[in-house]
């Protein structure tokens, strides 16, 4: 059932540990029609989580947290995304409480994950809500000049900082996007699987278009920033405990509420390579 907004769909009445390989193959084929699927009141251990997602294909290993945990144990492909502390006062998980602006996953990196898979076991009674925006329509949405300014150019996606703001484990932190860590991509892509064109921003903290100067860069990918998350391309998800949502990350960006410290929020995270 879609969404009723520019992107997204929820499927009914399926249990993820029983799908046929019919019922799979036309899951497979809905996520790649909107983009981002929600599958409610599911009841996954960590390695049925991790069976399902293996589905899609190799599974990433989880990156290091800020804590400089790597993974839930026994796990390795496993992230948690959490604001818990354990008995020691050290983190559960990454990315705390607070807001997690518009990103796409790993894009610092030279490949990354075609897909995420995010599964709530505990959310806080209000905030934390996950927002998905949909950059086929961010280039649908391009006048023909701006269309024109991109095509060819790549931006450099960095990675210095994650989406909630703190420095990644083991980077010297930096502001000149020139010479941060990170990596070149096409700003303006064809995704491989449905032939469609999009734009593949990243996020927007120390992202710099190559060639150009950096106030010619900002001003470029502030405007298509501008275009690219306005309300019309956004769908907002509430989360319940046991949904499970897909998202395609090539052609998609998301980011997040913050929430009530004093409350719990647990969530599980695999990748597709």
């Amino acid at each position: 059932m879609p969404t009723g907004a520019a992107l997204g769909a929820e499927v009914q009445g399926v249990d993820l540990r029983a799908l046929d390989a019919a019922a799979f193959t036309a899951l497979q084929d809905a996520w790649l029609e909107h983009q981002v699927l929600l599958v409610r009141d599911q009841s996954l251990t960590d390695a049925e989580l991790i069976a399902f997602s293996r589905r899609f294909g190799d599974l990433d290993l989880a990156p290091i947290q800020e804590s400089g945990r790597r993974f839930v144990d026994g796990y390795p492909e496993l992230y948690v995304v959490s604001n818990v502390v354990d008995e020691q006062g050290v983190p559960i998980g990454s990315l705390g409480f607070g807001e997690a602006v518009w990103h796409t996953d790993m894009s610092y990196q030279e490949h990354p994950p075609r897909a995420s898979m995010l599964y709530a076991l505990e959310v806080p009674p209000s905030g934390g809500d996950t927002s998905f925006c949909t950059m086929y329509g961010a280039w649908e949405v391009l006048p023909d000049d701006l269309r024109a300014q991109v095509a060819g150019l790549r931006v450099k996606h960095d990675g210095t900082y994650n989406s909630g703001g703190y420095v990644r484990q083991g980077v010297t932190p930096t502001d000149d996007p020139r010479t941060s860590p990170g990596m070149l991509h096409p700003l303006v892509r064809v995704h491989p699987d449905t032939g469609r064109p999009h734009l593949y921003l990243g996020r927007r903290r120390n992202a710099y278009l190559e060639g150009l100067t950096l106030a010619e860069s900002d001003a470029l990918l502030d405007r298509l920033w501008d275009l690219a998350t306005r309300d019309t391309l956004v769908w907002t998800h509430q989360w319940r405990v046991g949904d499970l949502v897909l998202w395609d990350n090539r052609c998609t960006m998301h980011r997040r509420d913050g929430f009530d410290p004093a409350t719990r929020r647990v969530m599980h995270r695999t990748q597709i390579r």
